[in-house]
């Protein structure tokens, strides 16, 4: 894949901070590499990109980002393949799917050589902070606000983007139980719960918080209506085999299109197997588990990548899960992104994108 892309103004740290991290012991988004990339949009026109040293930014009170919310983002990974060379992973994905959270918000859309040129040219300077041990990557976080300073309830006319990136080691080092979710409600049809905003996170902390003090993982988001169907993961879609089949709620305005949810699908199709996308409901699922019908329960998600669960709680009973093995199809798909990721199989999708 080749794209043009804009000349972009690059400030270089006059002392890299690389030697005081510690890359076996990284914590989840806490530690951040040298760079970051920046540009701005004025009245639909995007100016000179640049790369500078990761810093802080000055902004004013009346930043409209924190008064009505025009902020969204995207998570993407960057690896180190067998060959030393640095690689991301469907980053065409990321930014389509960011463009189209952008429209949705009402904000400026990023064109694509902004956005890989960006991503393309920061990597390249900040190269040594890809991880190469197992399990570690460095994480991107592309991500875009709302700078006019205007207290009134309209559509900025400015927008900042930026990427940074972070080396980070697994999200999830074990797996995990999560409890469904029949009181609160991430999203709505007719929302804007397809869309990386940042509010949907932000109303999600509450019951997430709640479920972790009785001792889950994360939750299982369900419809708004019924909390009769299942619908995603905090920070992951959900998948279940179920009588062999691989089955999964379909997108749609309450469900993220997750990028590695559509490598998973493909792979799964490419291998025979076969995939339905349906809603699921609460019911069909717990009666599943306990029929042993539902032999696999997993999320999907950059961050997570593939992270199998143990249990399911729900109105105050836990459903174990059987132990995945070697053979089961959540370990045989995570081994299979993982080998096309680092170059150990061959990339026959044009999945992967070297820097």
């Amino acid at each position: 894949m080749l794209i043009e892309t804009s000349p972009i103004e690059i400030t270089r740290v006059a002392q890299s901070r690389i030697e005081t991290v510690d890359f076996n012991n990284l914590v989840f988004g806490r530690t951040f590499a040298d760079h970051m990339f920046m540009v701005d949009c004025v009245d639909g026109e995007w100016q000179t990109p640049q790369i500078l040293p990761y810093q802080t930014l000055q902004f004013s009170p009346a930043l409209m980002t924190l008064h009505y919310g025009q902020a969204i983002f995207e998570g993407m990974k960057a690896y180190k393949n067998v060959l030393g060379e640095v690689v991301i992973f469907r980053p065409q994905k990321n930014w389509a799917r960011l463009n189209k959270s952008a429209h949705r918000m009402c904000m400026a859309e990023i064109p694509e050589d902004v956005f890989i040129g960006g991503l393309t040219e920061l990597l390249r300077l900040d190269a040594a902070w890809v991880p190469s041990l197992p399990a570690s990557s460095l994480y991107i976080r592309p991500f875009m606000f709302a700078t006019d300073e205007y207290v009134g309830v309209a559509p900025s006319k400015t927008y900042k983007f930026l990427i940074i990136t972070s080396p980070v080691g697994a999200y999830y080092s074990k797996p995990v139980k999560l409890r469904i979710e029949t009181e609160y409600v991430r999203a709505a049809k007719g929302g804007v719960g397809f869309a990386k905003n940042a509010g949907n996170y932000g109303g999600s902390l509450y019951p997430t918080k709640l479920a972790q003090e009785a001792g889950y993982d994360q939750i299982i988001w369900t419809d708004h209506k019924e909390h009769r169907y299942v619908e995603e993961a905090g920070t992951m879609n959900l998948m279940f085999v179920i009588d062999g089949k691989l089955v999964t709620a379909p997108t749609s305005d309450t469900i993220l299109d997750g990028v590695t949810r559509d490598s998973i699908l493909t792979i799964a199709r490419d291998w025979g197997m076969v995939v339905e996308e349906r809603p699921v409901s609460v019911d069909e699922l717990i009666t599943g588990i306990q029929n042993g019908q539902v032999q696999e329960a997993f999320g999907a998600g950059t961050a997570a990548v593939v992270s199998s669960m143990y249990a399911i709680g729900h109105e105050g009973t836990d459903y174990a899960l059987p132990e995945l093995t070697e053979a089961s199809f959540a370990r045989r798909v995570y081994r299979e992104l993982d080998d096309i990721k680092l170059g150990r199989t061959p990339d026959t999708r044009g999945w992967v994108y070297t820097v």
